[in-house]
C-alpha cells in the first residue's frame, strides 16, 4: 500500500526540528529512514532545493525554502508527484502561519508542534486517500514542473555517518542542481548584457589594431594586446555568468568584474577617463544584474 508514513519541519541553517507527524509507525525499515532524515536534516544547506533519496523500501523527499525544510517519508511506491504536493502545503501553510523572525529566534526542538495537530496529521490522512484530493489543477503544476525541473537523486554516501557507520561523501552536492533555473530576466539584465557584449566587442577590435601596431612598430608593448583580450573575455564571461548557473557564481562575476577594473587601469594611457569610466560602470552593472539574477527555488504560492 502506498502511503506518506512520517513528515516533519525543520531548520535548514542548523536542522531543528520544529515540529512533525505523531510516530506510531514501528517497522524497523521505516526507523532506518527516520534515521537517514534526522541526518540529512542538518545537512539541507548542502543540497538543491528539491531531493528524493531512495532507502530500501521507503522514500525520504523534501523540499526547502526561505530557511526552512520540509521532509516526509513514504513507501517506494507513492506517486513523485503526490509526495511533493504533499511538502508544497507544508510550506505554504507554514510559511502563512509564522513569520521568519519567529522561525529564526527558536531555541527549543518542535517549538511548532501545534502545526502538527492543526496541518500535517490532517493532509497526511488525505493524501494517504488521493481520491479524496479535492483538486487536481495543483497536481498538474507539479507534474509539469517535476518533469522540467525534477528532484535531485541523493544517495546513502551522501548522507555520510548513521548508525556510527560513516558513508563516503565524496559525491555530496555543493552546487547547483541539475537543469537549476534562474529567475526570469529583467529589462536591465538584458541591457546589461547588451553593454557586457558591446565593451567586449570594442576590447576586442582594440585588440587586433594593438597586434597590427606592433607589427608594424617593434616598440610597442605587448601587454596591452593582452590587457584588452583579457578585458574583453572577462565582459563575455559576465554575460555567460549571467545566462547560467554555475557553482561559485556571484564570487566568479566579481572576479570578471576585479579583472576589468585591472585591464582599464593599465590601459589608463590609451583611453581617456570617459571611456575607463564607461568599461567599469558597465561591468559593475552587469555584476550586480547578476547577483540579483539567483537561482529559481520553489515559490511559494499564498493564493492557493
Amino acid at each position: 500500500m502506498s502511503m506518506v508514513l512520517f513528515a516533519s519541519v525543520v531548520r535548514v541553517r542548523d536542522g531543528l526540528p520544529l515540529s512533525a507527524s505523531t510516530d506510531y509507525e514501528q517497522d524497523k525499515g521505516v526507523q532506518e529512514s527516520k534515521k537517514y532524515l534526522k541526518s540529512l536534516s542538518k545537512k539541507l544547506s548542502q543540497f538543491p532545493d528539491r531531493c528524493t533519496l531512495k532507502t530500501g523500501q521507503y522514500n525520504i523527499n523534501f523540499t526547502s525554502s526561505l530557511g526552512v525544510g520540509y521532509m516526509m517519508v513514504c513507501t517506494e511506491n507513492y506517486p513523485n508527484v503526490l509526495a511533493f504536493c504533499f511538502l508544497d502545503e507544508l510550506q505554504r501553510e507554514f510559511i502563512v502561519s509564522y513569520d521568519t523572525k519567529r522561525i529564526n529566534s527558536a531555541v527549543r526542538p518542535y517549538s511548532f508542534i501545534e502545526f502538527e495537530d492543526n496541518f500535517i496529521q490532517k493532509t497526511k490522512q488525505r493524501y494517504n486517500s488521493p481520491r479524496s484530493l479535492s483538486t487536481k489543477m495543483n497536481l498538474a503544476d507539479m507534474q509539469t514542473e517535476i518533469k522540467l525541473r525534477p528532484p535531485y537523486q541523493l544517495s546513502a554516501a551522501d548522507v555520510g555517518t548513521v548508525n556510527g557507520f560513516s558513508h563516503p561523501s565524496s559525491s555530496i552536492y555543493k552546487g547547483i542542481a541539475p537543469n537549476q533555473m534562474l529567475e526570469p530576466v529583467t529589462l536591465a539584465g538584458i541591457v546589461s548584457c547588451l553593454l557586457s557584449l558591446l565593451c567586449g566587442g570594442l576590447n576586442l577590435i582594440r585588440g587586433v589594431h594593438a597586434i597590427e601596431s606592433i607589427l608594424q612598430n617593434e616598440d610597442e608593448d605587448f601587454n596591452y594586446v593582452v590587457a584588452f583580450f583579457l578585458g574583453s573575455t572577462a565582459c563575455l564571461y559576465q554575460c555567460y555568468l549571467f545566462a547560467y548557473c554555475t557553482v561559485w557564481r556571484n564570487i566568479k562575476s566579481f572576479l570578471a568584474f576585479a579583472l576589468i577594473c585591472l585591464c582599464n587601469m593599465y590601459l589608463y594611457e590609451l583611453r581617456n577617463m570617459w571611456q575607463i569610466l564607461f568599461h567599469v560602470t558597465v561591468g559593475a552593472f552587469t555584476t550586480l544584474q547578476i547577483r540579483l539574477r539567483q537561482p529559481q527555488g520553489k515559490a511559494p504560492d499564498y493564493n492557493v
